[in-house]
C-alpha cells in the first residue's frame, strides 16, 4: 500500500491532479458561501477575465520546461498594446496589416532574446530582464499617455459574445482556449516536444544525442514572444487602450500559474492545462474576493504566494520520492544505486 502511494505521488500527474482539486475545493467553496457563484456565466468569465494571462502562461511555460525563464512577457504585451494603438491612429494601415506588424514584433523579440541566450551561453533571467526594461522602456518613449483604440471593427470584436448555451464567451477567451490546445498538442504529440523536455532534463546530454538544442531554445523563446504578442492583442481587446503600465506584474503571475500548474522551475517537466488551471485559481480568488466585496484585490497576491511556497516545497518532495523509487528500483535489479552526477563546471 505505502509503495502504491509512494508511486502515486511520484506520478508526473499528480501535481496537476493536486492543482485541479485545489481549483474544485476554491470553487466549491465560493458556491457554498455565494449563491450567485453557482451561476455557469461566473466560470466563463474566469476565461473572460483572464485570456490575456492564459495564453501567455502558455509561452513562459515553454521556457520554464527548459529550464529558462522569460521576464519580458508583460512588457511585450504591455509594447504590443502600444504599438497597436499607436498605429490604429496614427498611420491608417489596415486593421489585419497592423495585428501582423506587432504579432511579428513580438515573435521576433522573442527569437533575438533566445539566439542570444542560447549563442552566448547567458542566463536567460538576465537577458529576459533586459529585455523587460527595454520593451517597457519603448512602450514608455512612444507615449505615456493613454492611446485609445477606435477602430469600428477592433472595438465590434472586443464586444463580440459566443453563445454556448448557458453564457457566453468572448473572441479573447476563444483565442485563450486555442491557444492551450494548440500547446498542449506540440508539447506532448511531436518531436519538437519532445526535444523541449529532454533539454529541460539535461541540456548537455541532449546535445550529446544530437538533438538540436540551439535552434529548439529559440524557438522555445520565439513562441514566448507570440504567446505574448497574441496575449496583448486579446488585452488589448479588453482594455482598447494602449499604455506603458499595461501588463505590470504580469510575468510575476504567468511563472505562479505555471507552477502551480505542475511545472518545475529546474524544467524537464511541465504540463499545459496545468498551467491553465493555475491560472483559474487565481481567478476564482479574484472572484472570490470580488464577492465579498470587502477584501483588498491584494489578497489574491497573498494567497497566490502562499500557494507557490506550497507547491515548490510539494514539487521539492516529489523529486525527492523519485529519486528514493530509483534507487530501490536499481537496488531490487541487482545493480548500484545512481551515482551522483558530477557538478558541471558552470557551479
Amino acid at each position: 500500500m505505502r509503495n502504491r502511494l509512494n508511486d502515486i505521488i511520484a506520478s508526473k500527474y499528480f501535481s496537476f491532479f493536486v492543482t485541479v482539486l485545489l481549483f474544485a475545493i476554491l470553487y466549491g467553496a465560493g458556491i457554498a458561501m455565494y449563491k450567485g457563484f453557482m451561476r455557469p456565466q461566473v466560470f466563463l468569465n474566469l476565461f473572460i477575465d483572464n485570456a490575456a494571462l492564459i495564453i501567455v502562461t502558455v509561452g513562459i511555460t515553454f521556457t520554464l520546461i527548459i529550464a529558462g525563464i522569460d521576464l519580458s512577457v508583460g512588457a511585450v504585451l504591455a509594447l504590443v498594446c502600444m504599438v497597436l494603438a499607436w498605429l490604429l491612429a496614427n498611420t491608417g494601415l489596415p486593421l489585419g496589416l497592423c495585428v501582423l506588424i506587432v504579432m511579428v514584433m513580438g515573435t521576433v523579440f522573442g527569437a533575438a532574446q533566445g539566439y542570444i541566450i542560447s549563442k552566448f551561453d547567458l542566463q536567460p533571467f538576465i537577458i529576459t530582464l533586459a529585455g523587460m526594461f527595454f520593451c517597457r522602456g519603448l512602450t514608455a518613449v512612444i507615449s505615456q499617455d493613454t492611446i485609445q483604440i477606435e477602430n469600428p471593427t477592433w472595438v465590434a470584436l472586443a464586444s463580440y459574445r459566443v453563445d454556448v448555451g448557458v453564457g457566453f464567451i468572448s473572441i479573447g477567451a476563444i483565442v485563450a482556449l486555442l491557444t492551450i490546445v494548440v500547446a498542449a498538442i506540440v508539447l506532448g504529440f511531436t518531436k519538437f516536444g519532445r526535444t523541449v523536455f529532454a533539454i529541460g532534463g539535461s541540456e548537455s546530454s541532449s546535445a550529446l544525442m544530437g538533438l538540436p538544442v540551439f535552434r529548439t531554445k529559440v524557438m522555445v523563446y520565439a513562441i514566448s514572444g507570440f504567446c505574448s504578442s497574441l496575449g496583448g492583442l486579446a488585452y488589448s481587446l479588453i482594455m482598447l487602450t494602449g499604455y506603458n503600465l499595461h501588463g505590470l506584474g504580469m510575468e510575476m503571475d504567468a511563472i505562479a500559474s505555471s507552477v502551480i500548474g505542475g511545472t518545475l522551475l529546474t524544467g524537464g517537466v511541465g504540463f499545459i492545462p496545468g498551467a491553465l488551471v493555475g491560472v483559474l485559481i487565481q481567478g476564482v480568488i479574484l472572484t472570490f474576493i470580488s464577492f465579498q466585496g470587502t477584501l483588498s484585490a491584494w489578497w489574491t497576491k497573498i494567497v497566490v504566494g502562499a500557494l507557490l511556497c506550497v507547491f515548490i516545497i510539494m514539487q521539492a518532495f516529489i523529486t525527492e520520492q523519485k529519486s528514493k523509487l530509483s534507487s530501490k528500483s536499481s537496488m531490487e535489479d541487482g545493480g548500484q544505486p545512481p551515482a551522483k552526477p558530477a557538478p558541471s563546471a558552470q557551479g
